[in-house]
């Protein structure tokens, strides 16, 4: 993992391949491959995110998930490396656990909506579950650490109370409380 890009456009790719981090080469349709553009994909959604006026620590947050998900690119890049530390997965817990501690109970589906940075958390929390069954998807074909998988799943989890974290930061005057679900059917049961 030491070495760095001195050329991007190889052209090595052309055929519809691409090299993994030990030399290998596979299609760019290959499984690892699809779980490392969800992986990269994620983190450049979270890049969107950390555009927007956050609080410093959820800001702070992030970055560090930014590159926990680059090491966790990295792991999937060269089979049978580990790279991504079960603490990554602990910390995620104990993030999910201070967040969520100060929201209230949900006692309605929400919309993936409110605060642009509550949108954008969610469309993070979208693409963390496809990447997470992206890497499901390769375990079933090829041996691949648990972390990269528990990683994912809590970081959905994660970037979704964020979401109500965000919509409550009122950090563009638009916050105040989660977009609920209005069901049709609960609606007229009601009358």
């Amino acid at each position: 993992m030491s070495n760095r890009l001195t050329q991007i456009a190889t052209r090595t790719g052309d055929d519809g391949s691409t090299g993994l981090g030990d030399g290998t080469r596979v299609a760019k349709d290959h499984l690892r491959v699809m779980a490392m553009g969800d992986v990269d994909e994620l983190n450049s959604s979270l890049g969107v995110l950390l555009a927007e006026k956050l609080p410093d620590d959820v800001r702070e947050l992030l970055v560090i998930v930014q590159h926990e998900l680059f090491n966790l690119g990295g792991e999937l890049s060269i089979p049978g490396y580990q790279l991504l530390k079960a603490e990554a997965v602990m910390r995620l817990d104990d993030a999910l656990e201070h967040y969520n501690a100060a929201l209230p109970r949900l006692k309605e589906f929400i919309l993936p909506a409110g605060t642009r940075s509550a949108a954008l958390a969610h469309v993070s929390r979208t693409i963390a579950r496809r990447a997470e069954r992206a890497v499901v998807a390769l375990a079933a074909a090829e041996p691949v650490n648990e972390t990269p998988r528990q990683y994912l799943n809590r970081l959905s989890d994660l970037m979704f109370v964020l979401a109500r974290v965000l919509n409550r930061a009122n950090l563009d005057g638009l916050g105040g409380d989660d977009v609920y679900w209005k069901s049709e059917k609960l609606a007229r049961s009601g009358d």
